[in-house]
């Protein structure tokens, strides 16, 4: 059963990364709105793939929840119910949480399908939870942390409803990814605490330091490419989609933060490869740290100067969420002395 739980957590990881791949293309092609409703999608389990499907129809029978568009607002059916050959404002009421009331098919499914491998990954928790039963006479610390894993995934399920409820605040949405963050760091936990690899990796209180600034740096610039992230949306409204070259024309003093921010992150990270040089520490899992930070660094590149080729921007945040996972699995691989790389 432990083999199991192993496998169930690296599974877990790897469906977390694709919710937060899923959450970036949904922000890069505007589809946050995508399902104005939640946990269903426009009060279906399965969403419309047409406009016609959201319009009053006679003679149709409706469930109760179920959502239309009418007079460019949502209205909900409030019973089970067939429609006459009129519509019937009182087995309607309108829809209360926001007034957005947009049907793109594009931006539906591609909201759709972030809530599907949302629910694939809390499903995966939830059994590695189970499984860590296993672990509860002689290591109860990971049956405990599992489970709060499965409440994490719980709470963060319910923030991306408060995301849509408010319209896509924001703050909520930063708050959303650093908890993504936080769930992907747990899970690094308890794929390290539960290998059967033997042996140890001592690297040194200095080590740990670097490695412990090199992660925190990164943090930040994840949260400050958020606000930049904040600022290119609301040039989106103004300018347009096919207006690009105008979307960093009067940028705030956010984006020049988060720009020069990666020059010290650069910085910070050739000096830890030079420590770990010197003290003749192998950590092959760094070498992945400095490719990924070099492209991140290039890609962030390309959208200053390209104005923003297509998926550069999900691409730009699914790799800073890889650096995060890999400098925390070589901190906490560090602090507990664990062979680096035996457990991926």
């Amino acid at each position: 059963m432990r083999s199991s739980y192993f496998k169930m957590v690296r599974l877990s990881i790897v469906l977390v990364y694709l919710v937060i791949l899923a959450g970036a293309v949904v922000r890069m092609t505007g589809s946050g709105m995508g399902c104005p409703d939640w946990p269903k999608c426009f009060g279906y389990y399965i969403p419309p793939t047409d406009s016609e499907q959201l319009r009053w129809q006679p003679e149709k029978n409706y469930k109760k929840g179920q959502v239309i568009i009418r007079d460019q607002s949502l209205r909900v059916a409030n019973k089970d119910f067939r429609t006459g050959t009129e519509y019937q404002p009182d087995e309607w009421s309108p829809y209360t949480r926001h007034d957005y009331a947009i049907f793109n098919a594009a931006h539906t499914w591609t909201e759709f399908i972030n809530r599907l491998l949302g629910a694939l990954a809390g499903l995966a928790t939830l059994v590695m939870a189970i499984l860590s039963f296993s672990f509860r006479k002689k290591r109860v610390a990971i049956t405990i942390i599992s489970w709060i894993v499965v409440l994490t995934m719980g709470f963060q399920a319910w923030l991306g409803a408060t995301v849509v409820f408010s319209v896509l605040e924001t703050a909520k949405i930063t708050f959303h990814m650093i908890m993504a963050l936080f769930i992907v760091g747990l899970l690094i936990y308890l794929l390290l605490a539960s290998s059967e690899t033997k042996g140890r990796t001592s690297t040194g209180f200095r080590t740990l330091q670097l490695l412990a600034g090199a992660l925190l740096l990164t943090l930040i610039q994840i949260v400050l490419g958020t606000q930049v992230r904040q600022f290119v949306d609301g040039q989106i409204d103004v300018y347009g989609d096919n207006a690009r070259h105008l979307w960093l024309s009067q940028p705030q003093w956010t984006y020049y933060i988060h720009r020069s921010f990666s020059v010290v992150i650069l910085l910070w990270n050739i000096y830890l490869a030079y420590h770990l040089a010197k003290r003749q520490l192998q950590l092959p899992a760094f070498k992945w740290v400095l490719g990924l930070l070099l492209l991140e660094i290039a890609v962030g590149i390309t959208m200053q100067y390209r104005q923003f080729p297509f998926g550069t921007q999900a691409i730009h945040l699914f790799l800073a969420a890889l650096i995060f996972g890999l400098q925390t699995y070589l901190l906490i691989a560090g602090w507990y002395g664990r062979k680096i790389l035996k457990t991926l």
